[in-house]
């Protein structure tokens, strides 16, 4: 008799599961219509804009070779000209008197596109004082570049010859004087904003040739003009400052 109560009233009682599962899934309805009720539409709203930036650049990224190739920059510069194989024709085209008198030499590497003046093109021996025919290369140089977006590096270089006088103690100090003067005169003649300019000073530690012959030091002693590409300018150059 008391076993059979038991039953009925198990029974009876089921419907209890039934309404406490409907209540969770009531409440958690209402949860989930508060939740989205809140959401700050502004901040929403920039995350949307975000999520199709990293789309849009993901998939420009995928359709350039990688090999190179100048990727554009969101840099603190004006929009960049685009691609490597861009620049070189620009610079061919623009350059080419230059270029074919070997005023000017034209290379590329893992940092972008580089412009290489011999020393005998630009400086006397151990200084740092620019001719007026220099000037004017640097000029022309400068009017190329210009169109061109990208950060440029000056680089000073040297031969393997020991250098101690009044003003340059060593090739340290002649190379980044040289690498510095022609920044200012691209800065103040060329037209170039100071922001797309740095300087550096190699002294005799970068060589392109050996130091065994006067024409292998010759060789070495020049000043690259190098327009860099996204990645060095990422990973080497220092980030802007932002807004404060």
């Amino acid at each position: 008799m008391n076993s059979g109560f038991r039953s009925r009233a198990a029974s009876q009682d089921r419907w209890l599961v039934s309404y406490a599962d409907f209540s969770t899934l009531l409440f958690a309805v209402f949860a989930t219509m508060y939740a989205i009720s809140s959401v700050d539409a502004q901040k929403l709203t920039k995350v949307a804009k975000g999520v199709k930036v990293a789309f849009d650049d993901s998939a420009r990224q995928h359709s350039i070779p990688a090999a190179g190739v100048f990727t554009p920059h969101e840099s603190r510069l004006s929009p960049p000209l685009g691609r490597f194989q861009d620049i070189q024709p620009i610079v061919s085209r623009e350059l080419a008197a230059e270029l074919a008198a070997h005023r000017i030499e034209m290379s590329t590497d893992r940092r972008g596109v580089i412009l290489s003046i011999p020393e005998a093109g630009l400086f006397s021996s151990g200084g740092d004082e620019m001719s007026i025919s220099a000037q004017a290369l640097m000029i022309r140089v400068a009017s190329t570049v210009a169109g061109i977006d990208n950060v440029i590096r000056v680089e000073g270089h040297t031969d393997d010859s020991p250098i101690h006088t009044d003003r340059f103690r060593s090739n340290w100090d002649l190379s980044t004087a040289r690498a510095t003067r022609v920044v200012a005169l691209l800065v103040e003649r060329g037209g170039i904003a100071p922001e797309r300019l740095s300087a550096a000073g190699y002294a005799e530690f970068h060589p392109r040739a050996g130091n065994q012959s006067a024409d292998e030091r010759a060789q070495n002693r020049r000043v690259d003009l190098v327009i860099l590409n996204d990645t060095t300018l990422l990973s080497e150059e220092p980030a802007a400052p932002g807004p404060r």
